[in-house]
């Protein structure tokens, strides 16, 4: 029996230059856009951009843009229309009407990724909590008949609308993932206070800058690891023997710039890793053009669910993306990081092995700081 494959979605992406997002930004954020829709599997044949002060209330781009993407549209035979901001439910139904075919924001986009993605019954849940968290302000352009998931005589009030009832429905949802997520988190709570006083550390960092490939070097682990965006959403935990000292070392989802705010809610508790952790080894794409704010993005976040800073080790990865012409850039990379000094910083190649000594004997260095304090019993097995 013959089988073919069905042809990727052909998409074009949308983006604006604003007041709040100059040009060099907005690309930056497009080049991100790319990717996120290559990652859902669409092939991206245009990019369309406009200068405005503010989003349109109505098409999001004016009317000349909406009208230019419309006929390329209709030319091309695109599938999908993909906004790098999020859209009000206003915009999406004026949008779909224009330019007849699928539109998504970003939001809904990276909701989308992440529920292909979802392999647990922990990071399944946390998805489709979002997923409904993301779909209720938006149930004005739906005609959706939830009703019928739920069934029933008598479930549907006297004079009580197709959305209400929608609405009522998501609502009843949510409470019950939310009840269903709560009990997992307590699940996961116990299995972390089941680990004992074992020192814990947690790589963190941007999506895509090899968290999982650095996992699987140093723990020997078996975690997932593709060159696409959140190809890891399960927190995985191992444990990590370097130089006769054990620790646990965690694996966690990586973050983005414009993270829709339900997702950050429905994962907070995967975070909990994070805020258990004794040392931090933050990764970095030091490949990436915009490293640098990928890094702040990381530091943010941080910030927002961290009470006190951490032990940290900055780890710059991907040292192999750089050729011989681009030595020099590299070299100038690390004289400016090194001489910040305010973490301990060491430059890799997960992929090649390069410098993965340097850094295991810094994860050393940190974990047996706290781990003598710990137990200070057998602080003399170690070798000062």
């Amino acid at each position: 029996m013959i089988t073919t494959s069905k042809p990727a979605e052909k998409a074009v992406i949308i983006g604006l230059i604003s007041s709040d997002q100059n040009e060099k930004l907005t690309m930056e954020y497009l080049d991100e856009l790319e990717f996120l829709t290559q990652t859902s599997g669409a092939k991206i044949v245009n990019r369309f951009v406009q200068r405005l002060n503010l989003p349109h209330p109505s098409t999001f781009v004016g009317k000349g843009k909406i009208n230019e993407i419309k006929q390329y549209i209709q030319d091309n035979q695109v599938d999908l229309a993909v906004f790098d901001d999020d859209l009000n439910p206003t915009q999406i139904r004026n949008v779909e009407r224009i330019l007849c075919c699928k539109i998504l924001d970003r939001s809904n986009l990276i909701l989308d990724i992440f529920a292909s993605r979802a392999r647990t019954a922990h990071s399944k849940v946390q998805v489709e909590l979002a997923q409904y968290q993301y779909l209720l302000p938006r149930l004005t352009r739906m005609w959706t008949h939830l009703e019928r998931q739920k069934g029933g005589i008598g479930m549907r009030g006297p004079g009580e609308t197709q959305i209400e009832t929608d609405r009522r429905i998501i609502g009843q949802k949510i409470s019950s993932l939310k009840a269903k997520l709560a009990k997992i988190d307590r699940q996961k709570a116990a299995q972390r206070n089941n680990r004992g006083a074992m020192v814990r550390v947690a790589l963190v960092g941007y999506t895509n800058v090899g968290k999982s490939t650095l996992m699987n070097l140093l723990a020997k682990a078996d975690v997932f690891a593709e060159n696409k965006l959140f190809a890891t959403l399960d927190t995985t935990v191992r444990k990590v023997v370097v130089k006769h000292l054990p620790f646990l070392m965690s694996d966690t989802v990586g973050f983005i710039r414009k993270l829709p705010h339900q997702l950050i809610e429905s994962f907070k508790s995967t975070l909990d890793e994070v805020r258990e952790a004794d040392v931090l080894v933050h990764v970095i794409d030091v490949s990436h053009d915009a490293f640098e704010d990928q890094f702040s993005t990381v530091n943010e976040t941080l910030n927002e669910i961290l009470d006190q800073p951490k032990p940290t080790i900055l780890v710059f990865n991907k040292i192999d993306n750089f050729d011989a012409e681009k030595k020099e850039v590299l070299l100038g990379i690390i004289e400016n990081w090194k001489s910040k000094k305010s973490h301990k910083s060491v430059f890799i190649s997960a992929v090649k092995k390069q410098n993965i000594d340097q850094l295991k004997e810094f994860i050393y260095e940190k974990v047996k700081t706290i781990h003598v304090k710990r137990f200070p019993y057998n602080s003399t097995y170690f070798d000062y």
